[in-house]
């Protein structure tokens, strides 16, 4: 007869049926972001390994499943950050700027995509900030909260986020106000 099982044994396997449920159900969330923000499908599909492969390094650690869903935001958005200030962005026309391939749903999809190419032109930390309100339909503390930011910071980039985003629809689009 073979050894009986460990209890470390069943504690692993909990862990991994609890990350492969975690992944099935977030891995749409953590790439959406990630996507948004680098506008690069491949790009994307590498930050999110990476934010899954350090979940699963700290899964232990966390507590509940809303915990997770932070934790999960947070490493997301600093991950794509740190990959835009590695990559020193330089600026590129809107012309040039990748589509996203997903498909929309707005009224105006040629509308939708230049404003989309206008939101990846911003600076990295007001483009998470856009991103977190306006996709991931976070409020101004909850972006905070993930950002380890102070509210009225976030407030703050969001506020010259807008403004830039207006100037240049303006610009690029003409003034739509009625």
């Amino acid at each position: 007869m073979g050894e009986p099982a460990r209890v470390e044994e069943f504690v692993d396997a909990d862990r991994m049926a609890d990350f492969a449920g975690i992944m099935r159900r977030e891995q749409a969330m953590v790439f959406s972001i990630a996507l948004h923000f680098v506008r690069d499908r491949q790009v994307a599909e590498e930050l999110a390994q990476d934010v899954f492969l350090h979940l699963h390094q700290h899964l232990a650690s966390l507590k509940s499943l809303d915990h997770v869903r932070f934790w999960l935001r947070k490493v997301t958005s600093h991950r794509c950050i740190d990959y835009a200030r590695r990559r020193k962005w330089s600026l590129i026309s809107l012309d040039d700027a990748p589509e996203l391939a997903a498909v929309s749903r707005v009224a105006d999809p040629l509308l939708a995509r230049r404003l989309g190419q206008l939101v990846g032109a911003l600076p990295p930390v007001p483009r998470m900030v856009v991103i977190l309100r306006y996709q991931e339909d976070l409020m101004p503390t909850e972006i905070a909260e993930v950002l380890a930011m102070p509210v009225a910071t976030v407030k703050s980039h969001l506020k010259r986020a807008l403004a830039m985003l207006r100037e240049k629809v303006i610009r690029v689009i003409g003034d739509v106000r009625v």
